[in-house]
This record gives structure tokens, C-alpha cells and sequence, in this order.
């Protein structure tokens, strides 16, 4: 299955322009054979927690966005935002995966970054969340979880790919490629990590997208500060015989 990681700008608190200057960049992945096309953490808005002017209902504009576009280009595309249900105090910051056959699935950022105060201004959410997409099995967390390797390895035993979201500032860029590559490592497996490029208050983001193969060799990787997708094939079979001829997984039972 091809794969594609979005490393774009995100206007601030402008839902419609992300939508006009994302709708390209998604048609042009499409048109490239990439069947899941990932968008970074909180895509239409920004990392912004002004939750009283940003929150969405449970299927609002950017899910809706993420609908269409799987329906018109017939792929599956995900990327997060602040989804609110009836209820709630407070948004969640949802990633949603939307599909080709109408379907929606949704995971909530479970370890939420205090350090920006995100604790403050979104619910946290329970589980991870595994979708099977044309046979590849695909687990999908948000940013800040990557420095929870638990939950990267709970979900290795029916995880070929794993896709991280994300609004990674430049200056702990070196963690957020260490920790990429160390999760691909230890799990045998794909991962994907897609991050924003650009400005959001003063905080700068290069980008610094990569994909991981199962041995922690890097499939493709995006140059820093620029706006560009990234292309890569996930073979299940490959995570197979890996795990096969290095069956590490199973010493954690141990």
C-alpha cells in the first residue's frame, strides 16, 4: 500500500484557507497512487488553545473536509482537530480517519502536552485506535504520544504501520526523529511521522516528516522548512518476515 505524508503550513484559526490550500496537496497524493494520505496535528487551525473559538461539533467542518476528500479522490486521509461532543466541557483533540466508503474513525490524543498547556484546554482521550487499511494494519496517535513507548508496544502485536501526527517545534526536532526511528525499532515495524512546517506564535516548526521501515531504515524523509509530501510502500509481509527472522516482540512476555 502506498502511503503519503503532507508536511504543510497551517494558516492560524483559519479552517477555510487550510481546507483551500490543503484540497491540491491532497489531489496530487491521490493522483501519486497514495491510498492513506496523512495530514498533521490539528490541520484546519493550528495547535491553538482557544478552545472557545476553535472547538467543532462531532462532525464539523474539517471532519467534514476529510470526508469529502476521501470520497473524491476514493482513498483514506486523517488528520486532527478539535472535535467537541455534546456534553463535554471541553474539545478533544480528535484525530479522524476518514475513508473511501463513507466510514469515520476516530482517536482522541491521549497524553496531552502540559508544557503547552494543552491539559488545560482539551479532554484526554482512552485508547489507541488500529483500522485495517487494504490489509494493512495501521495504529494512529498524535504528537506528544510518541514519547509513550507503552503504547506503541501494546499495540505492536497487530500494528504494521504506525502513523504520528503532529505539531513538533523545531527545537526538540532531534527528539521527535530519534523517537520516530527508536519506535520503528523496537516494534518491527512502519512508521510514519508527518509534521507542520512554518510559524504559529512566534514558535517555529521545520517540518522534519520522515517514514521508517521496520528495521528503523529511513523509506523517505522531507526536506526541513519546505512544503512537500512524502511517498512510501507498506508491505505487511515485510513486517512478517522480520519479526520472523528477529522475534524480539515476544521476549517482553517474558
Amino acid at each position: 500500500m502506498k502511503v503519503a505524508a503532507v508536511q504543510h503550513d497551517i494558516v492560524w484559526e483559519n479552517p477555510e484557507a487550510n481546507f483551500a490550500e490543503l484540497a491540491p496537496k491532497v489531489a496530487g497524493a491521490a493522483a501519486e497512487g497514495a491510498r492513506l494520505v496523512t495530514l498533521s496535528e490539528m490541520y484546519s487551525n493550528g495547535f491553538s488553545m482557544n478552545t472557545g473559538e476553535i472547538a467543532e461539533p462531532v462532525d464539523g467542518p474539517s471532519t467534514q473536509f476529510l470526508i469529502g476528500q476521501a470520497a473524491e479522490h476514493n482513498i483514506w486521509i486523517c488528520g486532527s482537530l478539535p472535535e467537541q461532543a455534546p456534553g463535554d466541557p471541553l474539545p478533544r483533540n480528535t484525530l479522524v480517519l476518514a475513508g473511501p466508503d463513507g466510514n469515520v474513525h476516530r482517536y482522541a490524543k491521549k497524553h496531552r502536552f502540559a508544557y503547552g498547556g494543552e491539559d488545560q484546554h482539551y479532554l484526554a482521550g482512552d485508547d489507541t485506535l488500529t483500522v485495517d487499511i487494504d490489509g494493512v494494519a495501521v495504529t494512529l496517535l498524535v504528537c506528544f504520544d510518541l514519547r509513550f513507548a507503552p503504547d506503541f508496544w501494546d499495540a505492536a502485536p497487530h500494528t504494521d504501520l504506525y502513523v504520528v501526527i503532529a505539531n513538533w517545534p523545531g527545537a526538540r526536532s532531534l527528539h521527535w526523529l530519534r523517537l520516530l526511528q527508536a519506535r520503528a525499532i523496537e516494534n518491527l515495524a512502519y512508521v510514519l511521522g508527518v509534521n507542520r512546517v512554518g510559524d504559529s506564535g512566534g514558535l517555529p516548526h521545520t517540518g522534519d516528516s520522515r517514514i521508517f521501515g521496520p528495521f528503523g531504515e529511513v523509506l523517505a524523509e522531507a526536506e526541513p522548512n519546505a512544503e512537500v509530501t512524502l511517498f512510501a510502500e507498506i508491505d505487511p509481509a515485510t513486517v512478517k518476515a522480520v519479526r520472523n527472522d528477529y522475534p524480539f516482540l515476544g521476549e517482553r512476555l517474558r
